[in-house]
């Protein structure tokens, strides 16, 4: 059985670490480099650090912090924000990222992610998407959550997989932020109708939570931000209740 993993999400605007609820009200977490490496040290299977205004400022993602990043950690580590083309990767790559995340410019032209699977491998795109319920049918947003589409979230994520990507990473807007749980009826949908892994994202409140998505949810990993950021969660006492569960985690 393939183990479940644990990853903290860094969200970074101005250089700084940066959490919010639903999207908005964002306030400050800490430096992100200081953050990156406690996390490698204290369990966290994997890393992610999303630029969360590159795309709406149409900035590139801030290359020198992952550099410094990519330092610190000896864990695998993704990267998103305001990357729309291979160029972009391949520099992020050689900067030490392992994977890349990409979300609007993946919707504003799908064929990005043949692109860069065909030259990276699956391995290393992650397609991030944002979604929330309209009127009882989840639908994609993009830009940071800020703009709403029309694509269904089930037909996206199947299209994403069709297109090569490796992972998807699913957060719910719901649910972003509130501390009330995951949106597990998604993800067990989105992990049934999918053969690449699921990443839940959006409501982590308590080490329950994570029980949850594995379990109702059926994920692969569940991301998280402000739990870490602020001690409510420390991830050894997190891993603990999840094998206790008989949950196969890395301890």
């Amino acid at each position: 059985m393939l183990t479940k993993r644990i990853i903290p999400c860094l969200d970074i605007k101005n250089g700084r670490t940066v959490k919010g609820v639903n999207f908005v009200n964002l306030r400050d977490a800490g430096d992100p480099v200081a953050l990156a490496k406690q996390y490698a040290i204290s369990g966290a299977d994997e890393l992610v650090f999303l630029d969360i205004s590159a795309t709406q400022e149409a900035r590139k993602t801030t290359r020198d912090m992952v550099l410094k990043i990519a330092e610190q950690v000896n864990i695998p580590f993704t990267v998103g924000g305001g990357i729309s083309s291979v160029e972009d990767v391949d520099i992020l790559l050689k900067n030490g990222a392992d994977k890349i995340s990409v979300n609007s410019s993946a919707i504003k032209r799908p064929e990005l992610i043949n692109e860069l699977a065909n030259k990276f491998g699956s391995q290393c795109v992650v397609v991030a998407i944002d979604a929330k319920q309209i009127d009882g049918k989840w639908k994609v947003h993009l830009a940071g959550g800020t703009i709403p589409t029309n694509l269904d979230l089930f037909v996206w994520a199947k299209e994403v997989e069709q297109r090569g990507a490796g992972e998807i990473l699913f957060t719910s807007m719901d649910h972003d932020g509130t501390k009330n749980g995951f949106a597990n009826e998604a993800l067990s949908a989105l992990s049934q109708e999918l053969c690449i892994p699921i990443i839940a994202s959006g409501g982590a409140g308590s080490k329950q939570h994570f029980v949850d998505a594995f379990k109702k949810g059926k994920a692969d990993a569940a991301l998280a931000a402000s739990v870490f950021h602020f001690g409510d969660i420390p991830i050894i006492e997190l891993k603990q209740e999840l094998k206790n569960n008989n949950i196969e985690v890395r301890l």
